[in-house]
Parts: C-alpha cells; sequence; structure tokens
C-alpha cells in the first residue's frame, strides 16, 4: 500500500475512534492522562513513548490533527515536530497561550492494534491586576468603597493592606463605614495565584478634617528682647491662620513683630519686645470645613507670679471676714 493510501487509511482510523470514543490503551498506557502544567507564553514539549514496532502514528488535539508522521496538518506555525524516531514522537507547542489547553492524544499502530496515549496540557496565567479604584479625597465621615479586579489561572486571590496599619481584608471590594482621618494615606491591593510574583497596586485616600489646635502656651519675655507665640494645627486642608491681640486682628504693621505661616503651624515673632506688646493674643486656624483658635498669653517674668500671690491674698482676707459668721453656723448645728 502506497504511503498516501496509508494515511488516509490512518486518518480515517483516528477519526473513526475518535468519533465512537473507543480508545483502545495498551497495557503501558493504563493510567490516567499525564497532566503538563506551563505558564502562559513559554513552551510545551508533549512526548510520546513508542518502540521499534510502531509503524504509523499521529498527535491530535481534540479532533484536530496536528502531525501524522513527519507530515505536519497543523496551520499553527508554534506547533513543531522535535522528535520523531523509534522509541520517541514529540511535538512543541511555543508561546502557550490558554487557547491552547485541553486534551492532547498521541495514537500509533502498533502490532496491528491502534493505541492511544494522553496528556492533558494545563495552562496557568499569572495574576494580574486590570482594574483598580483611582485616588479619591473624602470628608471625615464619609463612606468609602474601593475595588480592585484580577484575573489568573487558577484563579487568584485578592487582598487589600493598608501600608501604615498592615493586613486589613481580602477580596475584591474594600468598604470603609465613616472614615477617620487616621485611617487615610495608602491602600495597597494584593493578587497572588502561585504562578508568579504577586501583582500590586495602590490607591490613596486622603480624609479631609477641620483644623484641630495642638500646640499653645503662654510665653514669658523681656523687653528688647526676641519673644514667640507658637501656634499648632493639624488639618486637611492645610489651614490658614490669623493672628488677634485682643479684639484687633493683626496686620504685622508693627516692625518689631512679623507673623510666619508654615505648612502645619503659625509663629508670632517679636524682634524687640515692648510694653505694649504684653497680653492677650488668640490664634485662629481655619479651612473650608470649619475653625478652631486658642488664646495665649505673651507677658512679663514675674508678673504671672505677682498675680498667683494677689489671688492667695485675696483669698486669705475674704475666709478671715468670713470665719466669725461660719464659726457660729457650726455651734448651732
Amino acid at each position: 500500500m502506497s504511503d498516501p493510501l496509508l494515511r488516509i487509511v490512518l486518518v480515517g482510523m483516528l477519526l473513526a475512534v475518535l468519533a465512537n470514543g473507543l480508545y483502545v490503551e495498551g497495557a503501558e498506557f493504563t493510567h490516567l492522562p499525564d497532566n503538563i502544567t506551563v505558564c502562559q507564553g513559554e513552551s510545551a514539549i508533549l512526548r510520546c513513548n513508542i518502540d521499534d514496532k510502531v509503524t504509523h502514528k499521529a498527535w491530535l488535539n481534540r479532533s484536530n490533527i496536528l502531525f501524522t508522521g513527519n507530515d505536519k496538518w497543523s496551520l499553527d506555525s508554534r506547533v513543531t515536530l522535535i522528535n520523531n524516531n523509534k522509541s520517541e514522537f514529540s511535538i512543541q507547542i511555543d508561546r502557550v497561550t490558554v487557547y491552547d489547553e485541553g486534551p492532547y492524544t498521541c495514537s500509533f499502530q502498533a502490532r496491528d492494534e491502534p493505541r492511544t496515549a494522553h496528556v492533558y496540557l494545563i495552562v496557568q496565567v499569572p495574576a494580574k491586576i486590570i482594574n483598580i479604584s483611582k485616588d479619591i479625597s473624602v470628608n471625615e465621615g464619609s463612606n468609602v468603597n474601593l475595588f480592585c479586579l484580577a484575573i489568573g489561572r487558577p484563579e487568584p486571590t485578592v487582598t487589600w493592606r493598608h501600608l501604615k496599619y498592615g493586613l486589613l481584608s481580602e477580596g475584591e471590594f474594600l468598604d470603609i463605614t465613616e472614615i477617620k482621618r487616621q485611617q487615610a494615606e495608602e491602600y495597597e491591593c494584593i493578587t497572588n495565584n502561585g504562578v508568579s510574583a504577586p501583582d500590586t497596586r495602590k490607591v490613596r485616600i486622603t480624609v479631609n478634617y477641620p483644623p484641630v489646635i495642638t500646640d499653645v502656651k503662654n510665653m514669658p519675655a523681656q523687653l528688647g528682647k526676641t519673644a514667640i507665640l507658637r501656634c499648632e494645627a493639624m488639618s486637611v486642608p492645610t489651614a490658614s491662620f490669623e493672628w488677634y491681640k485682643d479684639e484687633k486682628r493683626l496686620m504685622e504693621h508693627d516692625s518689631n513683630m512679623k507673623i510666619q505661616n508654615e505648612k502645619t503651624r503659625s509663629l508670632l515673632m517679636f524682634t524687640n519686645v515692648t510694653a505694649k506688646h504684653f497680653g492677650n493674643y488668640t490664634c485662629f486656624a481655619s479651612n473650608r470645613l470649619g475653625s478652631s483658635n486658642s488664646s495665649m498669653l505673651l507677658f512679663r517674668p514675674g508678673a504671672a507670679k505677682n498675680g498667683a500671690a494677689a489671688s492667695d491674698f485675696g483669698v486669705f482676707m475674704t475666709m478671715w471676714f468670713l470665719w466669725p459668721a461660719l464659726l457660729v453656723l457650726l455651734l448651732k448645728i
């Protein structure tokens, strides 16, 4: 029988076997199909061990014939024959994709009996984030909903992590109810399926809140010397500062006084303290969400002490005059 005719007979036999589901396995192929696992983009080698009794052989992917002997039937340039000898009949698939996954069959004729060996190709895909929430700015007390969508084979896990406080939750969606200012900063989405290194991306949450003045204190000052009053305020957005002496807003018209505003604090600086500088000062911090204020004294050293002494003397005199009345009241009881 001529070679072309043999190939036609072999193909007919293979198609008949596939159509009827009648795979006849030899003793050396009684185990379940072998699994070959590769990562998307890699090469897969499918090996079929034979002996010198084999006369005809072919590789199939489902019902598609890839090779019959040395003859290539597949039109896919990625599929090549790498071994065709008395002991091995093997093919290679380059740049594997998920569409290549599935069963492959090595079918051959030996001792006038058709035999088959089966291989199942598993294609894995590294986990990858394909969509994630954008950076957002919200007011304190708002509800925040973040999402992080990932793909991969096997199905990847998704974990949200606060970069400052560590592990937060698992799942594609992260819901934060009535967010606090301490929950601001960056959140990291991590997806992993064990195929390659985890894929990570970050989302920054900015939490806006009104100013809170955190650091003010009274300050003693010597005549003719320098002095500084400090006002520290935490807020988002950054606060604007104003200074008042009693009821009057300070506008730096005094050559001996300067206001220096920084990111989170304001400094009221006196370069040459005079008697008119002593008194009560109020720091006022504000942003679009609200305001806060706090007062402090610039005083001459000893003034507070003398004031305290006078206050103690007043209390003593009051008790001196009230003592007889209190004694009479106690005697009546």
